[in-house]
């Protein structure tokens, strides 16, 4: 019970002193000190303009570079007033009004296509529609000056946020690398399930699944924030620790996807024995809590946690090893101890790594500065395009952007007709929440709609309970504050809880203005379920996006971006010092290529069971492209951290054998030409030859152990090492390639 208690209020620590938080209370002071400050100087009437203006151009202030926020805010702006503008405009014409409202929503929506900056500017520009109709001014010169006075707090929000950012400048970095660290921690530890759990990793993949998608999204954006701030301000020390932390987590992450393992090899090599690898599951486990404990130290202040239970756990991976050879015996038991001598140096470097990120949070100055080049940084940042052409593109039905605006346009004017008809109070809150719950995909909107609907009904329900209890203004003022606060800075973490506070806010706000505050939750109810009943149906029936149809193109890119991995890992073979940024960018585009890939399935599984077509075919195809990244990743990985020998004549020609049955894989998806496969025997030859190689070390060693050198040299080891994994690793990758080809051929025979 303590430790509950305990665990919650480092939570709400946690939470307090976080960048979430800290946006919240900017947000609410840049809205509430105009109001304030105009009411003092007795101009008022100017003050909630200007507010709406800074709560319209606030969604754009998210992290990344200053100049892409500059841009977004000032964007934003020019849109906001733009909208507000043609909304009141045409509002005393209700015909022309409603035509307006089409067009914008349809060509607002839109703007998504150039990225997630972009569609939280989306977002502002269809929330400027709402608050237009929710104002009314009956001339010319009041429309002039309403949208000029938006304009005035858009840019007044821009100044608040940059000196926010000036005040706590590295606020959003330290929150994104201790999420960052937090998830990778969180996906060690599913890792280590996945080692000794043989019923339950179907279900423990899936959550990895989800846990990679995450982590990928947060190290796009943490390359943004620390690689343009670098280019920008030079490489002062803060920036230095950052930046080498962020590269010892990309490392982690390539590390555990480097050994996702054979795990029916596993299964098949320990069988009933796996208590021997008990050791290994439990350092994977602490590694993942380590880092967990050393992402609190990025929000709140404290001590490095200790390491010695890790250190020895690591020494204990030894004593595992000897165990299971004793037990078994050689020569059975050399491939199940090269497996766990590959896993120990697995984890070694995770726990190098893990060592690594201490020492920078020790801040000691003599830590070595991180390698990266100016002009090799701009190799891993994520470039978006924002030429016309990319807009164009998607003037097509087959586009999900354009079939959810046409929804999106459809559903608003709808609300929007439904609500005039039945002549509701406020009716503009049912476009609002269709707004903020419609998303692109049907299992989202859903489940956006629920919690809405939850969280407004609980919010009425605490907030009816205190009017009830007091008829006090300033608990009313306070708590509308407040209320503001907690909702902006938990919308994003818990919709829910956020939609709750929401409610509070605005009845409160209600309730200061007007004394029957009662109707408000009514209405407020009654618009917020009529708007998700609308959103939901919208999703299910007008233009339709099911994500099985819009897979093909994420499964060829990621088949290709494999490939290319691939090739780039076989140059790295042959010259490391030469290739090996190459291979860094291209893993990178490979990684993210899969985290799309996953992005995809998880939405998948949102969409009604009746729409998930072939899931289970689909899960194979998914989970085959990250066993064959992971076995790239793990060849990779080896021989960049190895004294390697020099790479033959067979492995160059197994990788161009594989790399054609992908880029096969490939070519079907995308209804293109076929690419030519090696020939089989060719590749099956080259495979002989390695596999001898490797025979012919183990039999040296059999010898060596008949003579009675029982210590292995480590230079034998590495070798024997070197060979079984080289070896393995591609054999694997050929299997995998194979059965690619062949569900993929399935599968573009069930959906063509």
């Amino acid at each position: 019970m303590r430790n509950k208690i305990r665990n919650h209020l480092k939570t709400i620590e946690l939470f307090l002193k976080g960048s979430g938080f800290y946006r919240g209370v900017v947000l609410t002071v840049a809205i509430v000190l105009p109001l304030a400050v105009f009411n003092l100087i007795d101009l008022f009437a100017y003050a909630p303009a200007i507010a709406l203006g800074t709560f319209l151009n606030a969604p754009s202030d998210v992290p990344g570079s200053l100049r892409r926020k500059i841009n977004g805010i000032l964007i934003s702006i020019i849109l906001t007033m733009l909208v507000t503008f043609i909304i009141l405009l045409t509002k005393p014409v209700f015909i022309i009004l409603l035509i307006a409202i089409a067009v914008l929503s349809f060509a607002v929506s839109l703007i998504s296509a150039y990225g997630f900056r972009a569609s939280l500017i989306s977002f502002s520009g269809l929330l400027a529609i709402v608050l237009g109709l929710a104002v009314s001014k009956p001339d010319f010169q009041s429309i002039i000056l309403h949208v000029g006075l938006i304009g005035v707090g858009g840019l007044w929000y821009l100044v608040v946020s940059l000196l926010s950012n000036w005040v706590f400048p590295r606020k959003d970095d330290d929150q994104l690398l201790s999420d960052t660290l937090s998830l990778t921690g969180e996906y060690l530890k599913i890792r280590a399930k996945l080692l000794t759990k043989p019923n339950k990793r179907e279900k423990y993949a899936k959550k990895a699944l989800v846990l990679q998608t995450q982590i990928s999204e947060k190290h796009e954006t943490l390359r943004e924030l620390l690689l343009e701030g670098r280019k920008r301000s030079g490489r002062s020390f803060s920036n230095e620790r950052r930046l080498l932390i962020f590269i010892s987590l990309i490392d982690i992450f390539e590390l555990a996807l480097a050994n996702t393992l054979d795990y029916t090899k596993i299964d098949t090599l320990f069988g009933l024995e796996k208590q021997h690898l008990n050791t290994f599951k439990k350092l994977n486990k602490e590694l993942g809590n380590q880092l967990i404990k050393l992402s609190e130290l990025f929000i709140k202040k404290g001590n490095l946690p200790d390491i010695e239970l890790i250190n020895k756990i690591a020494a204990d991976t030894e004593t595992a090893i000897q165990d299971y050879v004793t037990e078994v015996t050689l020569p059975k038991a050399r491939e199940g101890a090269i497996t766990m001598r590959n896993l120990q140096d697995y984890q070694k470097q995770l726990l190098q790594e893990v060592k690594a990120i201490r020492r920078v949070l020790t801040k000691v100055k003599n830590n070595a500065k991180a390698s990266l080049k100016p002009q090799e940084s701009k190799q891993f940042l994520t470039s978006q395009d924002y030429r016309l052409n990319i807009l164009v593109q998607h003037f097509s039905l087959k586009s999900p952007m354009l079939r959810h605006a046409l929804r999106l346009a459809s559903a608003i004017v709808f609300g929007f007709l439904l609500g005039s008809i039945l002549d509701l109070k406020n009716a503009y809150w049912i476009i609002l929440t269709i707004i903020v719950i419609m998303r692109p995909n049907y299992g989202l909107t859903k489940a956006r709609s629920k919690n809405r609907i939850i969280g407004t009904i609980i919010g009425a329900i605490i907030a009816t309970t205190i009017i009830l209890i007091t008829k006090n203004t300033t608990v009313y003022l306070v708590l509308a504050i407040v209320s503001l606060t907690f909702a902006f800075s938990l919308i994003q973490q818990s919709y829910k809880v956020g939609a709750a506070f929401i409610t509070l806010h605005i009845v409160f706000v209600y309730a200061l203005i007007d004394p029957d505050a009662f109707t408000v939750v009514q209405y407020r109810v009654i618009d917020t379920v009529i708007g998700a009943i609308i959103a939901v149906i919208a999703n299910y029936l007008l233009f339709p996006s099911w994500e099985y149809k819009n897979l093909d193109t994420v499964l060829a890119t990621v088949i290709t971006s494999n490939s290319n991995y691939l090739k780039a890992t076989k140059k790295l073979y042959h010259d490391k010092e030469e290739n090996t940024l190459a291979y860094k960018v291209s893993r990178k585009e490979a990684f993210l290529a899969m985290s799309n890939l996953n992005a995809a399935f998880q939405r998948l599984t949102q969409d009604p069971k009746s729409k998930q077509k072939e899931s289970a075919l689909i899960y194979e195809m998914v989970t085959l492209n990250h066993t064959i990244l992971s076995a790239i990743a793990s060849i990779g990985r080896y021989i960049l951290n190895h004294s390697t020998t020099p790479a033959s004549e067979e492995f160059d020609t197994i990788i161009e054998g594989i790399t054609g049955t992908l880029l096969h894989s490939a070519s079907q998806l995308e209804s293109t030409k076929t690419v030519l496969v090696s020939e089989e025997n060719k590749i099956y030859q080259a495979h002989k030859k390695l596999q001898k190689r490797y025979d012919n070390l183990s039999l040296k060693r059999d010898s060596d152990i008949e003579a009675g050198q029982t210590i292995i040299d480590d230079n034998t080891l590495l070798n024997l090492q070197e060979a079984h994994l080289i070896n393995n690793q591609l054999l694997w990758l050929k299997s995998l390639s194979a059965n690619l080809t062949k569900t993929t051929v399935k599968y573009k025979s069930v959906f063509s």
